[in-house]
């Protein structure tokens, strides 16, 4: 894939062909280019929990999602029946998500990275122990009101969401330093 460089792309994405992969190459001494950890996808997650049959909270839900990702979030529906629950597989709709790829990916880390994450209040960094074993992160918002797009009405029924970054990456610690190279506030770690 060659270097981008029109206005049509994104501000990280083309950090990260023009600086930043090459330097994980040099700093994790990775031989080939294709070895340097890349973000794939960003996947946007809203449980609907006991607000399930509430199709007002759906239609908001997937509102808000709109407006944060620009895209059009789809329905997900439960894959187990839970009786105890009063879920039955298929019928069910459980979660609303939006899957980012490509450019909008990039522009939502942006705004995530330098605008919503500042808004958080009493915010410290994001969990550095937040990794799978195959290198991808989870982030989780406790509500949507941080987010500026949002209008008073968007945030009158508070409720969290999941953020997924799914890294393609060889090991799990080549996945941190990708993100704390696109500018990733990780906590600090206590010297003891």
């Amino acid at each position: 894939m060659a270097t981008a460089t029109t206005s049509d792309t994104a501000r990280l994405k083309s950090l990260y062909y023009s600086e930043l992969r090459p330097k994980l190459q040099r700093e994790l001494g990775l031989t080939n280019v294709h070895e340097v950890p890349v973000l794939e996808k960003i996947v946007l997650n809203v449980g609907v929990g006991k607000a399930k049959d509430d199709k007002r909270h759906l239609e908001l839900v997937a509102n808000t999602l709109r407006k944060i990702t620009g895209q059009q979030p789809i329905e997900i529906f439960a894959k187990k029946s839970i009786a105890s629950f009063k879920i039955r597989r298929g019928q069910n709709k459980i979660g609303i998500k939006v899957t980012l790829r490509g450019r909008m990916m990039y522009e939502f880390l942006d705004k995530l990275i330098n605008v919503v994450l500042p808004r958080v209040r009493d915010f410290h960094g994001v969990s550095s122990t937040a990794f799978d074993p195959q290198g991808n992160y989870s982030l989780g918002i406790k509500e949507q009101s941080v987010f500026p797009e949002l209008s008073y009405e968007d945030i009158a029924m508070l409720h969290g969401l999941q953020i997924n970054f799914v890294i393609d990456t060889k090991e799990p610690a080549h996945a941190r330093a990708l993100l704390e190279g696109f500018g990733m506030p990780f906590q600090k770690r206590n010297k003891e």
